[in-house]
């Protein structure tokens, strides 16, 4: 086995195959290509609910998925799993951990028989665990030469090993950095924004995501409506789009709150989502948060969600209670309540989390550290192999 000096001075041929290419992956990919020794190429395809946009900065080509339908499930078939495994392509494949691919098992037998590196990257947990998932998803772990985690709450509960990395997972904040200096750098413009939204002077609390029923955003309307027939009344801003937005409209209707909430509608530009971020107090995912979190830290905005971590998705981890955010107790309106007023009440409390939310997003979770864990774990695989 060569040395790891000796294995730096050539270039890793790694294939990285994923579902789909949506735009927040950019800049990992990006950065994990312009890394010295890495010669990346991504396989992709087109997964319902993600839009896909071109490569930049890396190779990238989107081959298409074959759904195949068993026992009432549907199945894929991605060939850049198996078409990759050899030699011939590659020195190490980073294949989604999903035991949905009817794929990945052959692709990481004929990868170990070829001695191809593996990356086997996932979540390593489901929000509806059962002893049956946890054992068929970790039966093919030992397949692979490295295991990749979005986080280290997973990468504790599988097991640390020498196979083990974790790749926490981030969002570039390049842009939102950007637009954040520039509305902040503007005189006088908060008062008129508001204004012109009818947002008043009450506090305001944020969510942004898509409105499905597991995002529970019917619970900050209850907590919006507790909230005012108190001597603290907030404003509910709600933005994106989703199967739940007639059922909220209504709910806030038939709550008396339809005049203390705003459904924005879908907004994406940066330049456009970057004032509502600013002029808002605390930003509210009442569950089953993922990078919204991170975009919203990055405007310095306090987080607040659900204490049921495992039902969360991988960057829960980001959030430390009562340093850049806090938790009401999962399923409960009044506690909700009771947590946002507690943040729109007390300055300081604000201020800490908001400072603590920025550091987050600046220092700890960043793209920079995201690639460094996937490169060790591609680098072992690599050793393992060679």
């Amino acid at each position: 086995m060569k040395s790891q000096n000796q294995t730096m001075q050539r270039d890793i041929r790694v294939v990285l195959q994923q579902p789909a290419l949506p735009a927040y992956r950019l800049a990992v990919f990006r950065e994990l290509a312009h890394r010295p020794g890495i010669d990346l190429r991504l396989a992709y395809s087109e997964r319902a609910g993600l839009s896909n946009v071109e490569p930049e900065g890396f190779a990238g080509e989107c081959v298409k998925m074959r759904l195949i339908g068993i026992g009432g499930r549907t199945m894929y078939w991605h060939g850049p799993q198996f078409s990759a495994a050899t030699r011939r392509r590659a020195d190490v494949v980073i294949l989604s951990w999903d035991m949905h691919y009817l794929s990945l098992v052959p692709a990481l037998v004929r990868a170990r028989l070829s001695r191809v590196g593996t990356v086997l990257w996932g979540h390593g947990y489901s929000k509806n665990e059962s002893e049956l998932r946890k054992r068929v998803r970790n039966s093919v772990t030992g397949l692979a030469s490295s295991i990749m985690f979005y986080n280290n709450m997973a990468a504790d509960r599988f097991g640390r090993s020498d196979k083990v990395f974790v790749a926490l997972n981030s969002l570039d904040q390049t842009p939102i950095q950007q637009q954040r200096s520039l509305w902040i750098g503007r005189n006088d413009w908060q008062r008129a924004f508001r204004k012109e939204h009818g947002l008043g002077d009450d506090p305001v609390v944020l969510f942004v995501s898509r409105l499905e029923p597991a995002n529970r955003v019917d619970l900050l309307l209850k907590a919006c409506a507790l909230l005012s027939k108190t001597d603290q009344p907030i404003r509910v801003v709600v933005i994106g789009k989703g199967e739940n937005l007639d059922e909220l409209k209504q709910q806030a209707r038939e709550l008396g709150v339809k005049d203390r909430v705003v459904f924005t509608g879908p907004i994406y530009a940066q330049e456009h989502l970057a004032p509502w971020f600013l002029i808002s107090d605390v930003f509210c995912y009442p569950a089953n948060v993922g990078l919204s979190m991170l975009h919203a830290m990055g405007y310095g905005l306090p987080v607040v969600t659900s204490d049921r971590t495992d039902a969360q998705n991988p960057e829960i981890e980001a959030l430390q209670a009562g340093e850049n955010g806090l938790l009401y107790q999962d399923d409960n309106a009044e506690d909700l309540a009771r947590v946002l007023k507690t943040v729109v009440n007390d300055d300081g409390l604000r201020q800490k989390l908001s400072a603590g939310a920025l550091h987050t997003a600046m220092e700890r979770f960043t793209v920079q550290r995201m690639v460094d864990g996937m490169e060790a774990a591609i680098r072992h695989a690599f050793d393992k192999t060679h």
